[in-house]
């Protein structure tokens, strides 16, 4: 006999059981350019110097500064010009300078370079240093970025623009990352479509699902890669067959079907499937109906079919499970201490995500309602920029008091949930 579904947890609890079962994926070699947003899968150690020779940081001249004096104006014999991809042909003697452009190697000898607009130019051979202020400054030393050999990342951390191109500077073409998790995404419900039926929705027959769209941005702005499931009826029959065409992913997500009325199918459909679940129903607002468990080894999260719902759960559970099927070692966004700029109450004994608006007043932010809350204003949604956190046990607020906020977008991110 099956072991039954835990129910009325907390979210914290909910958050960990998700992230119980799940591991990292396999790693696989692609290609440098598509592998932004992906976690590495071995150390990366640099083959070469960067920068691989002393160069310039400044048009201007390469010279010694034995040669420039106390200060005062001195005339130089300008023996090269070394352009940016070249090199120079060689040392500089005593009095002599090369012409030299950004990012150019130093000739031997040079210990500086004297910026253009510090001179003036006489002849084809000659330059009069105007100012010696640079004496001994903008040379860029071999290695003094990245040292060969040196450990330059680690198993475990993320690939953003910067990490891309300092791979790309050691020619690092193919790194080891975790495989990206394929997120399958089903919306259900015989009320809803999509917006090929356009005229349906416009004359108030169907209602767009906004779900599919939301669901389909949030899995690939958290890092996953999408498997559209599309549309299933309020049948079992159609959402069996929907159900099938997910064993391909990694992680399946379901919006509606999850109450208790008589077209609620999806929970039942998924426990005669075999489906371990683990829990139904939270204590939380918005977001009560929600579930995790294991269809075979594939794992589910079955999201309410309110919009706002289905938005604020996904933040709090599918991304930070997508986060950790990719590597990240850091899967949820953190909180952060805000001061409420009106008071707020609550009518249940539930932990309560409200949409909120930050402004920055005397430094500390302050956060304010976007307006009516309900579980299916999804423009309580668009106007966030944080999810404010109120504990169950407090069903009042009052203007200036503190609480934590989940800040949308925030590129921080801690092990534990912050909720």
């Amino acid at each position: 006999m099956s072991e039954k579904p835990r129910t009325r947890i907390s979210a914290a609890e909910a958050a960990a059981a998700v992230l119980e079962p799940l591991s990292p994926l396999d790693c696989v070699r692609v290609p440098l350019a598509d592998a932004l947003g992906s976690v590495l899968g071995e150390p990366v150690e640099s083959p070469i110097d960067i920068p691989p020779w002393d160069n310039s940081a400044m048009d201007g001249y390469a010279a010694r500064s034995a040669d420039l004096g106390s200060g005062e104006p001195v005339v130089l014999t300008v023996v090269e010009e070394i352009a940016a991809g070249g090199f120079p042909t060689r040392e500089l003697g005593a009095r002599e300078c090369s012409r030299i452009f950004t990012g150019a190697p130093v000739p031997q000898g040079a210990d500086t370079v004297i910026r253009q607009e510090d001179t003036t130019r006489l002849d084809e051979a000659r330059v009069r240093i105007d100012d010696a202020r640079d004496a001994g400054r903008n040379v860029r030393s071999r290695g003094e970025d990245v040292a060969r050999g040196s450990a330059v990342f680690m198993p475990g951390d993320p690939l953003g623009p910067a990490q891309i191109g300092v791979l790309a500077s050691m020619a690092w073409d193919r790194p080891l990352v975790h495989r990206r998790p394929t997120v399958a995404v089903l919306t259900t419900g015989d009320e809803i479509a999509d917006l090929g039926e356009r005229d349906a929705i416009l004359s108030g027959r169907k209602i767009a699902s906004s779900n599919s769209y939301t669901m389909r941005a949030a899995v690939q702005e958290a890092g996953g890669d999408l498997l559209e499931l599309g549309i299933a009826r309020d049948d079992p029959a159609d959402l069996h067959r929907s159900l099938e065409r997910a064993g391909a992913a990694d992680l399946l997500v379901t919006s509606g079907g999850m109450s208790v009325g008589e077209h609620d199918h999806l929970r039942r459909m998924l426990e005669e499937l075999g489906s371990g679940m683990k829990f139904w129903r939270l204590r939380t607002r918005p977001g009560a109906p929600l579930g995790f468990g294991l269809l075979d080894s594939l794992p589910w999260i079955g999201l309410p079919g309110n919009p706002v719902s289905t938005m604020v759960t996904f933040e709090l559970f599918v991304r930070p499970a997508i986060r950790r099927l990719a590597g990240h070692a850091l899967p949820f966004r953190r909180a952060v201490p805000v001061r409420l700029g009106e008071p707020i109450s609550t009518a249940a004994r539930l932990t309560h995500f409200l949409r909120v608006r930050l402004n920055a007043e005397g430094g500390e932010p302050v956060a304010t309602l976007t307006g009516p809350q309900g579980s299916g204003m999804l423009t309580s949604m668009a106007k966030a920029d944080a999810l404010l956190i109120v504990p169950e046990d407090v069903e009042r607020a009052e203007a200036g008091a503190t609480l934590n906020a989940i800040v949308l977008g925030d590129a921080a991110h801690v092990e534990q949930p912050p909720y």
